[in-house]
């Protein structure tokens, strides 16, 4: 790859993420210019085949969830944080995904905000008054290291054999008709 075609790369990337280098306001603030501008995650399917991994994650009162149990139903698996913008954009139409697909997709949101901060994703979930969405936690950020290496929003599809089908780096837009044939994929 030239360098000029990855110097665009990265600049993508960064316009369309959050990294845990920018400032939380400066990043937050980004999820409140415009509804959906700035959308522009793309579904990498790369690193289809490989295993959910089986890490457990838990909520704000202790209440655990073990990733590799969930077989036998696809799941989509979102990473974000409270100091996010990309990531605060996604979570309403996560949410609204969420109780569309209920039954036949679950969706994952697994906060990656650093231990200390449950209080605050208690707080975000309460203001974003979510029907569908549970606060998981993951202060060790085991999965973003095995998943987005950093980059947030990162969302993956896995199938009902916990095989993943295709993932995105990056903000998306999950009320497009375009998400609903990718999830189409693994949800019948």
């Amino acid at each position: 790859m030239s360098r000029s075609l990855l110097t665009l790369a990265i600049l993508t990337l960064t316009l369309a993420a959050c990294d845990r280098e920018a400032p939380d306001t400066a990043q937050q603030q980004g999820a409140l210019d415009g509804d959906k501008a700035g959308l522009a995650g793309e579904i990498d399917r790369s690193r289809a085949g490989e295993l959910m991994p089986a890490l457990t994650v838990t909520d704000p009162d202790g209440k655990q969830l073990n990733l590799g149990a969930l077989q036998g139903q696809p799941v989509l698996l979102n990473l974000w944080a409270t100091w996010c913008a990309p990531c605060i954009k996604e979570m309403p139409m996560l949410d609204e995904l969420a109780g569309e697909y209920d039954g036949a997709l679950r969706v994952v949101t697994v906060s990656q905000d650093k231990r200390g901060r449950e209080d605050e994703v208690r707080a975000f979930f309460e203001r974003g008054s979510f029907n569908m969405l549970e606060p998981w936690l993951d202060p060790e950020n085991t999965l973003d290291a095995a998943i987005s290496d950093g980059v947030l929003p990162a969302t993956v599809l896995y199938d009902a054999s916990g095989q993943e089908v295709w993932r995105v780096v990056g903000e998306y837009d999950w009320s497009s008709a375009a998400a609903r044939e990718a999830l189409s994929e693994a949800v019948e």
